[in-house]
């Protein structure tokens, strides 16, 4: 990769295949997170992360205080949970999340009182397991993708790892969370960026954002200039930049293959609002209790940046913002690429749902389903090299073999096809469908 002449910004090794331009819709950029009141009570799921659910370690009737770890697991691939505020766990009941997934969800009523769990305190880093074990108990996982566990995702002790990526692309529209964590909260991300070098060894860290960022750029930069072997790259905007092999190839030029991590082409992608966190949590060893999320779309009051507690009510949250100006035709949990419609604003919201959304009817209107024109731009949208409309037919006949083959179980589920589609095919949908056909031929073969 060649260095500009400013000696610090870096020029993207290659431009990844696919993606499409979206509207962005940035319309709570310049709108720091405020802090939600303390809600009555909070729904903590047990299950908050890719990997096994937690177990919970309270009953009904014991006095939770924040921070205190209220659920977990012996799996390896599971991160803790805690309490988000004080009070007394009233219930534990079934939760149900769009895509049908289901976990347990521990019910606190607020004490009014938001009491820190004494045992909080800095963890004691003075070895790499000492570090992994900091990374477990912060609870911290992927905040703007799918949740992966933080802790095994910087265990690379057995693997030649070169590069961490901080990845503050935030290409989806609307979201605004990670822009305003680089604005507001760059010396935190200051410090992340230098334990985790001085911690996992990481011989270089590139910073990328994309180039329609220009206040968050310039708060970075300031973090490229302090440290040598930190610099920053200035991406296209363009979805989906920030997707983490797509990430990795433009910012690396190294392709990540089928059925492997980053980890395995020397590569660690980090979000940016992790970053912070992590570096905020070896400083107090307060663990991951509450986030920012983007509250906006044509059917909420006043859009904003907020900070609530984990496992406040969506409702609650909308109700923060001014209420619905208009009833909502649909309400997501995430941005509208890659983001999943609910049922219901009673749910919560958990670790890796950076935004919700509202729209009335016009804006969301969903294309007429038309047959397919063979025009061939969901191939040219797909950062996987896909081809979609083959895959949604190979679905129809159910043929595992033939799925796999096409490589339909590599897809992201971007959204990019289906953006680019103008018959409005339902193509995301058929790629989850044919994703559950390969796991369930493979489950009835072992």
């Amino acid at each position: 990769m060649k260095q500009l002449k400013t000696g610090m910004v870096l020029r993207p090794a290659r431009r990844a295949h696919g993606g499409v331009h979206v509207t962005y819709n940035k319309n709570t950029a310049e709108l720091p997170a405020v802090r939600i009141p303390t809600p009555e009570r909070v729904t903590i799921a047990m299950r908050q992360h890719i990997g096994a659910p937690c177990v919970p370690l309270v009953k009904r009737g014991d006095h939770v205080t924040v921070g205190q770890k209220i659920g977990d697991s012996d799996k390896f691939v599971c991160s803790p949970v805690h309490a988000s505020i004080s009070g007394t766990v009233v219930s534990i009941d079934d939760l149900e999340f769009p895509g049908g997934i289901r976990t347990q969800g521990v019910t606190i009523e607020s004490d009014g009182e938001m009491t820190m769990c004494p045992d909080i305190q800095p963890p004691k880093i003075n070895t790499y397991e000492d570090a992994l074990k900091a990374a477990r108990e912060s609870g911290l996982v992927g905040l703007g993708g799918a949740g992966f566990p933080t802790h095994i995702k910087l265990d690379i002790r057995d693997k030649d790892v070169d590069t961490l990526i901080i990845n503050a692309a935030e290409c989806e529209p609307y979201i605004t969370v990670d822009y305003r964590e680089c604005i507001d909260n760059n010396r935190d991300i200051l410090y992340g960026v230098h334990e985790l070098k001085e911690i996992f060894g990481f011989r270089r860290i590139i910073i990328a954002a994309e180039d329609n960022k220009p206040l968050a750029f310039q708060a970075l930069s300031d973090i490229a200039d302090t440290h040598g072997s930190v610099s920053l790259m200035r991406l296209k905007s363009r979805y989906p930049q920030g997707a983490e092999k797509v990430l990795i190839y433009t910012v690396t030029g190294r392709k990540v293959p089928p059925g492997r991590l980053p980890a395995d082409v020397g590569c660690v992608v980090m979000n940016v609002t992790s970053v912070g966190l992590f570096s905020r949590y070896l400083h107090t060893g307060k663990p991951l209790v509450s986030r920012s999320l983007t509250v906006d779309g044509d059917a909420i009051t006043e859009p904003k940046n907020v900070r609530a507690p984990i496992g406040t009510r969506i409702r609650d949250i909308v109700d923060f913002c001014g209420g619905y100006k208009s009833t909502p035709y649909k309400l997501l949990m995430g941005g509208p690429m890659m983001g999943s419609a609910l049922y219901t604003d009673d749910l919560p919201i958990i670790k890796n749902n950076n935004a919700i959304l509202a729209f009335a009817h016009d804006p969301s209107k969903i294309k007429k389903t038309r047959a397919c024109i063979r025009c061939g731009r969901c191939v040219q949208a797909c950062p996987m090299n896909l081809m979609p409309t083959k895959i949604e037919n190979l679905t129809q006949t159910g043929d595992a073999a033939a799925l796999r083959a096409c490589g339909a179980d590599i897809c992201m589920e971007c959204g990019s096809c289906a953006y680019a589609c103008p018959s409005g095919r339902p193509l995301v949908q058929s790629m989850r469908l044919a994703k559950n056909i390969i796991r369930e031929a493979g489950a009835r073969n072992e």
